[in-house]
């Protein structure tokens, strides 16, 4: 019931008439505060099917079990329409679809392409720093060095016949370091289509930070719907520059911009702050282990 739960469409899902999106949140929110301004909104306009998934305590609680709702939800969007899943997350959201993929080999079969806005791939030094006196278990787990993450990239970080995109951003205050060749966002090896694109690749200068990735920010978006829309993973060359020049955007209102993303701010800063705290992250699940 939970499983069914957690996942919302809309109504032209099934009709079957292109690939449907799945947007899975980061870590902290919901998809109403991350989505509902946004990307639900842009897409929408265009009458783009999409589902959203609700992760399990505002995915804070261990990744492995909120994978289990990636899994439902990409088993249950395929069946629905009749095609392969493009996947679009957020931060934790970016990187959570790469446990399901790796672990419930079937689903490697549903998903077209991936698409990560600055995903914590290879995790956060800043999350070393927050749980040295204790962290929530999604927070310990996003560990530079974490046994969740060491189990997620050891062997190939990609598999053949899916598209993977990662739009990062060397500015990014959350997901650290994301810069240089130590860069935690990009991923490097297997056998799928990779594309790393950082947004000052294509507008030399720009300063989108964390949470902007995940929220209003026009270059990011410019290079998820490439992806989903284009051949192969995302590509640099196929997109307009004219969207450097952007403050937001499609689907975000200047007007209630600021409401917006001090909402989504305030849910994601909150519960990072309130959450039960735990001396170590979970165990890692049978399955996982070496």
């Amino acid at each position: 019931m939970l499983l069914e739960q957690s996942l919302t469409c809309t109504g032209n899902v099934a009709a079957g008439d292109s690939e449907p999106v799945l947007l899975i949140p980061g870590t902290g929110l919901t998809p109403e505060p991350n989505f509902a301004w946004n990307y639900q909104r842009a897409f929408d306009a265009v009458q783009r099917p999409y589902c959203t998934v609700a992760l399990p305590n505002h995915a804070m609680s261990d990744i492995q079990i909120s994978a289990e709702y990636v899994v439902h939800a990409l088993r249950a969007l395929h069946r629905s329409s009749g095609e392969d899943v493009d996947v679009i997350g957020y931060s934790q959201g970016g990187m959570i679809g790469r446990w399901a993929l790796k672990f419930w080999p079937d689903t490697r079969h549903l998903v077209d392409d991936l698409v990560g806005l600055a995903p914590s791939n290879h995790g956060t030094v800043d999350a070393d720093v927050l749980c040295r006196p204790g962290c929530a278990p999604s927070v310990h787990q996003q560990r530079a060095d974490s046994r969740f993450l060491h189990a997620l990239n050891s062997g190939p970080e990609t598999f053949e016949g899916i598209d993977y995109t990662v739009a990062y951003t060397f500015t990014d205050e959350v997901v650290f370091p994301n810069f240089g060749p130590p860069a935690s966002s990009p991923l490097r090896t297997g056998d799928g289509e990779i594309a790393n694109i950082a947004v000052q690749d294509i507008c030399p200068g720009h300063t989108a930070d964390h949470l902007a990735m995940g929220t209003f920010d026009p270059v990011a978006y410019a290079i998820a719907v490439d992806a989903v829309d284009g051949d192969g993973p995302a590509d640099a060359d196929r997109i307009d520059g004219a969207v450097c020049s952007r403050a937001f955007m499609p689907g975000v209102d200047p007007a209630t911009f600021p409401a917006d993303f001090a909402a989504f701010s305030a849910t994601a800063g909150n519960h990072i702050a309130t959450y039960p705290r735990t001396p170590s992250e979970p165990p890692l699940a049978p399955y996982a282990r070496p």
